[in-house]
């Protein structure tokens, strides 16, 4: 989605208005179609950030990313980008797919079924969503930097 977004950006086509601002949220969904049409969320795990470290920086300021939902953090030059737009990162727990699911009352619409269900772009009504840690602020400090500076080395 990221991919497919940025170039769309780069050759003039138009993206889903609804990206701009948005929160992300690093996951691959396990998605049924009902027979009405309508989708629903079987299992939403979040998948690990950092696969996205190349991308992150350029799509947060591109399209002015509001927060990102994901587990293992980001690199420092998402960071920066998220310093710079105010962008958060908020850490799911690894292994919670069918309660982070719970959260996401109402598939809304969905974009790019034909990149495949775990990279097509899901929009979601959610609600009592989580629990969600603030692991890197919207100032750039990382809670990851701060375990990891406090972590005895021989």
């Amino acid at each position: 989605m990221h991919i497919r977004a940025l170039d769309y950006v780069k050759e003039g086509k138009a993206v889903p208005a609804d990206i701009d601002g948005s929160v992300l949220f690093h996951c691959g969904p396990i998605m049924v179609q009902r027979e009405d049409g309508s989708w629903a969320v079987i299992a939403a795990g979040p998948t690990t950030s950092a696969r996205m470290n190349k991308l992150e920086p350029e799509f947060i300021r591109k399209f002015h990313i509001r927060a990102i939902i994901g587990k293992g953090g980001m690199s420092k030059d998402t960071a920066e980008a998220m310093k710079e737009c105010g962008c958060v990162y908020l850490a799911a727990t690894g292994g919670a797919a069918i309660s982070l699911a719970e959260g996401l009352r109402k598939c809304v619409g969905q974009e790019w079924l034909d990149l495949g269900m775990a990279e097509a772009m899901w929009r979601f009504d959610a609600e009592k969503f989580g629990p969600l840690v603030v692991a890197i602020d919207a100032k750039g400090n990382s809670l990851y930097d701060k375990v990891n500076a406090s972590l005895v080395r021989p």
